[in-house]
């Protein structure tokens, strides 16, 4: 009969009430033919099926942190089917009078069903295991189960077996050797069961213990690889780092092992504390909560938490919006602290297991392989750094920052066991011990001395000693921002910044980064930079500005981290505007002399330039591992170069004259071949703003476009050319035409219907009456377009301009929001700047990103008779900010309040109906 393996979700007849469901299977016995009685059997199990799992699901909506009774219940589920069908089979469909020694069977539950421990959607794994070759009897017992189970809609992974097949399959490979370790017997020959799991323990699972733990070590490697770090932002709660797999790595090492039947067991024989194997439970509980929420909301089995996904978990297990903060944030901010304790176990077990398990090295490299010399009060323990002296160690608060100077010094790793005397002892890290002088210096070598401060961050973070002893950094702590853009925790993408700091310093991005290269060996403080980039964003998930409380806090911790007054200062600045330089060159027209005017007041002084440059180069790059690019950087390169020489030079070498003097010079030197008097029209038909947005190569372009359209005085003609801008990242797309009302939203348009995404567009009029625009754009993976795809693109462009298609009405089915990105509430934002340009008021509309967005905007302000000189689109994940730079009908600014609230009603309007158009 059926026993469940512990306490359920609810009662376990309400889940499966065996003893009633056996008495309807006779009856239908008694009333059915053999042909009939499966079908009849199968339609009453799926009755069951289906009853029990709604009754799990209902009891676990109350109840939804209860995952260890969830997923027994499951497994009193599946069991119940399983001997159901084996009652089916072996009693009514092949009953047996008299049957042999041969023709027996033992039907057992392998793997995670062996465990008892089933999510909604898990595979059941079953062994039918016989004492010898398999009789016609056995397979047809097996068949008739397998064809129930099946018509059930359960994944069924199956296996038939002898015992002497288990042992030389299981001897062949680790993963049939790891499945047969969870074996539990449910239903026929319970001798055979027993035989089996005590040949398996005398036979196999007493030997190659070694290498069983290197091949799960090995699996746990590739698997990380495959799946990323613990804190993607999008993790997979099965297999990804810190997840389910790896609990379940370290059960069946133990289990193989100490042949413990459960993880408390390891306590007594001193693997784990009581501490540790409390966190252990706890993270192990969360975990599968999460997993069975997953799998009931997609109803199948997924690991992913993705974005959408994130929402309902969060949502479902009771967690609620607090003070600036989603409730999924709160959410994944647990998710990853358990993540991070499953990280932690799994190190203190393994390390504990080398000591008992390690093969002893080849005996040369014993002799010749030169021990790390460590400082007194320190040992090396299996090529690692312990300490020598517990009681001593801790006499001396400062050890705790030492033993991390030590190990950045040596190079070595830390034992787990200092690790578990780091964390047992943090309370030692007090008031007095962060204002001390010595623990200042200690705390500022880390970052400033060995080369590579991540490694001892990292650590200090994932022990508790970063927050302990900075408390103002520990709500940060996996932290995750609930959007597409950062793909790290709060706390990972601190240190990322620094690690990228570490790389320029070490010179390995020379060529990726020549200009913050050169800063930096130019020299700088880098005790304020190091201190600004932990700092920058300590401010986060409160209400407030984060760079404005983060300036706030700055100011508090940099004189304890042993800063003087004017440093202090300076950290406060850089806190304050660590997002100004960023802003700057990709939201606002830096070929505005006025952007660079306005920056260089903010900055004032080169010194803090080159700190800003350095802070908003490694901020960007540590976002994600895709978010850096060649824009980006052209765009903060420029910015740099001329804020510098206006701040060494002064405001006059801005001006538009001189830029415009330049440029011509510029142009005339690239077309030797044109006549004077050609090259004078060319020069003379454009305003001043043309010369300095634009880069020679495009001069030049246009220059020929407009001879070769005025040539062929078509007023309908449109001239395209496309070409890669390499440095930049993107194409570059020029268009020329006889100038009239909507161009810029139709030329948008079009873009948008190839699936172009604009990063850049400045639109220039002629004093004759043209119409010359450059499109900076971009496929859908972010890279240039490929040039055997252009002619294709320049041709579609063609169409959509001369109007063959129409984009509003074919942007419908490509202007789609993907389900997984529906989560986010992206609030729009519109503001209209007159102080950011001398002659465009600028309007900055900053909301969801979708691929008919700027289409919608531009056609809305072509509708109310605005002149768009240029756009600067900055996106960040799904969100975008598109600054315009525009003109009334008269060429004036748009100063009057009313006509302002106007538009910003019709471009809220416009977004509204767009985002309905794209299904958000």
């Amino acid at each position: 009969m059926l026993h469940p393996l512990g306490p359920l979700i609810c009662d376990p007849n309400d889940i499966f009430d065996a003893a009633a469901i056996r008495a309807d299977i006779r009856s239908l016995a008694n009333n059915s033919n053999d042909g009939a009685l499966r079908g009849a059997v199968v339609a009453r199990l799926r009755q069951a099926n289906k009853e029990g799992r709604a009754a799990i699901a209902a009891a676990y909506a109350k109840e939804p942190f209860a995952a260890r009774a969830l997923t027994r219940s499951y497994a009193y589920l599946t069991d119940g089917l399983v001997t159901a069908a084996h009652f089916t089979a072996t009693t009514l469909l092949h009953p047996l009078a008299t049957p042999t020694q041969g023709e027996r069977i033992s039907v057992i539950a392998v793997g995670g069903y062996g465990r008892g421990e089933m999510a909604p959607a898990s595979d059941v794994d079953l062994l039918f295991l016989t004492p010898y070759k398999i009789t016609a009897w056995a397979e047809s017992v097996i068949e008739s189960m397998l064809y129930i189970l099946w018509d059930l809609r359960l994944k069924v992974g199956h296996s038939s077996r002898t015992i002497r097949d288990c042992i030389r399959l299981g001897g062949e490979d680790f993963t049939i050797r790891t499945a047969m370790l969870e074996q539990r017997f449910l239903e026929g020959d319970s001798a055979l069961a027993q035989e089996l799991t005590l040949r398996l323990r005398e036979e196999l699972f007493s030997k190659d213990a070694g290498d069983f733990i290197e091949a799960k070590l090995a699996e746990r490697d590739a698997r990380h690889l495959k799946q990323g770090q613990r804190y993607m932002v999008e993790p997979n709660v099965k297999e990804g780092k810190g997840g389910l797999r790896d609990l379940q790595s370290l059960y069946w090492i133990a289990k193989y092992l100490y042949q413990v039947q459960d993880v408390a067991e390891l306590v007594p024989m001193g693997l784990f504390n009581a501490d540790e194997l409390n966190s252990f439970a706890r993270a192990e509980n969360f975990l599968w909560a999460v997993r069975a929420h997953l799998h009931l909301i997609a109803g199948r089995a997924t690991e992913q938490l993705s974005f959408d996904m994130q929402v309902e978990v969060a949502e479902r297990m009771g967690y609620e919006d607090r003070s600036g903060r989603r409730a999924v944030e709160v959410f994944m901010q647990d998710f990853f602290r358990h993540a991070t304790t499953v990280g932690d176990v799994t190190r203190i077990f393994l390390t504990k297991l080398e000591e008992s398990h390690l093969k002893s090295e080849p005996l040369l490299e014993r002799i010749f392989r030169r021990r790390p010399r460590v400082k007194p009060g320190y040992k090396v323990l299996h090529n690692r750094l312990g300490v020598a002296d517990p009681d001593g160690f801790c006499a001396d608060k400062l050890n705790i920052l030492r033993l991390f100077e030590e190990a950045l010094r040596t190079g070595m790793l830390i034992h787990p066991d200092a690790m578990r005397l780091v964390t047992a002892n943090l309370h030692l890290i007090d008031d007095d011990m962060r204002n001390n002088k010595e623990a200042q210096r200690i705390f500022l070598d880390l970052l400033l001395k060995h080369g590579n401060p991540e490694r001892a961050l990292r650590r200090m973070n994932e022990l508790g000693v970063l927050s302990a002893f900075v408390p103002e950094f520990e709500p940060i702590v996996a932290m995750m921002q609930f959007n597409m853009y950062h793909s790290y925790t709060v706390d990972e993408h601190t240190i990322q910044v620094i690690a990228n700091f570490a790389a320029i310093e070490r010179g390995e991005l020379e060529d990726e980064l020549p200009l913050s290269s050169q800063v930096l060996r130019k020299g700088l403080s880098r005790k304020v930079l190091l201190v600004a980039m932990l700092l920058h964003d300590i401010g986060k998930g409160r209400e407030q500005d984060h760079s404005i409380l983060g300036a706030q806090i700055a100011r508090r911790v940099a004189p304890r981290l042993g800063l003087n007054k004017t440093e202090t200062e300076t950290v406060e600045w850089l806190v304050r505007y660590h997002l100004l330089m960023s802003d700057m060159a990709q939201k606002r027209d830096i070929a505005d002399p006025r952007t660079v005017r306005d920056f260089a007041k903010a900055v004032k002084t080169v010194k803090r330039l080159d700190l800003l440059l350095l802070l908003t180069v490694c901020d960007i790059r540590g976002v994600g591992p895709d978010t850096w690019n060649n824009w980006k950087a052209a765009l903060l390169r420029a910015l740099y170069n001329q804020t510098r020489e206006a701040l060494e030079n002064g405001m006059e070498a801005l001006n538009r004259a001189h830029r415009g003097t330049e440029a011509k010079k510029a142009l005339r030197a690239a077309l030797p071949d044109w006549s004077k008097a050609d090259l004078k029209v060319e020069t003379a038909r454009h305003y001043d703003p043309y010369w300095q947005g634009l880069h020679v190569t495009a001069h030049v372009d246009f220059a020929e476009m407009l001879r070769e359209l005025t040539e062929r005085d078509n007023p309908a003609e449109v001239i395209i050319r496309l070409h890669p801008d390499e440095d930049r990242d993107a194409t570059r797309a020029c268009f020329c035409m006889a100038d009239h009302p909507g161009i810029f939203a139709r030329i948008a348009g079009a873009l948008a219907l190839v699936g172009a995404n604009v990063v850049d567009a400045r639109s220039y009029t002629t004093k004759d009456g043209y119409v010359t625009d450059a499109f900076w754009i971009q496929d859908a993976e972010g890279h240039p377009y490929e040039v055997d795809r252009l002619a294709r693109l320049s041709q579609m462009i063609h169409k959509t301009l001369r109007g063959e298609v129409i984009a509003g009405e074919a942007l419908k089915s490509r202007d789609k929001i993907k389900k997984r990105e529906r989560a986010f509430n992206v609030p729009t934002h519109i503001t209209f700047d007159n102080d950011g340009s001398d002659i465009y008021t600028i309007i900055e509309v900053d909301t969801r990103d979708r691929p008919g967005l700027l289409y919608d905007l531009a056609r809305t302000m072509a509708g109310t008779n605005i002149y768009i000189a240029n756009a600067v689109i900055a996106t960040y994940g799904e969100q975008v900010v598109d600054a315009f730079y525009v003109k009334d009908m008269f060429g004036l600014k748009y100063y009057a309040e009313s006509k302002q609230k106007t538009l910003e009603a019709k471009l809220r309007k416009a977004i509204v109906d767009g985002a309905k158009r794209a299904g958000s």
